[in-house]
């Protein structure tokens, strides 16, 4: 008896599409010069790594675009070209962005040498807290989130949410002693506005 299957014949081990096979032989040729373009241009290897590894997949998703000559090196340095200034875009957004974050920790971080007791005090405290606990506390005191909005982050009922809170507290009050006093930890939006800031 004959038996039929509607199965796609088996695909032959060692074959490969043609795309593929065009992409491979095009890494194989270009990737050393391609990487060599991008040490020129960029800071680090890694980075340059990046470069090659983005403008191999543009090659990739667009290999029908791929010229089939000699012509392909200097496509792909197109694409490589675009790809590094984008790179120096990016870099230079993530650096203004940093510089913009340190100035604004530098003008509203408290001095660490006048924290450094209670801070140790209140991050010990925390830290023999349940993980429930330590997150909620985070939440509203250090990320200012209002009770609802926790109650949401800890996917609790918004109704329990006080209730657990006030407990944590006063665990963390127990456990911290001291650091609770009046020079502890100080909200930002709790700090006087100074009188530059007011203008």
């Amino acid at each position: 008896m004959r038996i039929t299957s509607s199965l796609p014949p088996p695909v032959r081990i060692g074959t490969v599409p043609d795309h593929e096979r065009r992409f491979r032989e095009l890494f194989e040729d270009q990737f050393r010069g391609l990487l060599g373009y991008a040490l020129r241009r960029v800071g680090s290897p890694d980075d340059a790594a990046d470069v090659v590894a983005e403008t191999m997949l543009v090659a990739w998703r667009r290999i029908d675009d791929v010229p089939a000559d000699e012509t392909a090196r200097l496509w792909l340095y197109g694409v490589a070209r675009r790809v590094v200034a984008n790179h120096r875009r990016g870099h230079l957004r993530r650096e203004s962005l940093a510089v913009r974050l340190r100035q604004h920790l530098a003008e509203t971080t408290p001095d660490a040498a006048d924290l450094i007791g209670s801070t140790t005090v209140i991050r010990q405290g925390l830290a023999a807290m349940s993980d429930d606990d330590r997150e909620l506390l985070m939440l509203t005191a250090w990320d200012g989130l209002e009770l609802r909005e926790a109650a949401v982050v800890l996917g609790v009922p918004a109704r329990t949410i006080r209730t657990r809170l006030h407990r944590a507290r006063a665990r963390l009050r127990t456990s911290a002693g001291d650091a609770f006093d009046d020079a502890g930890h100080v909200r930002e939006d709790h700090t006087p506005r100074t009188v530059q800031e007011e203008r």
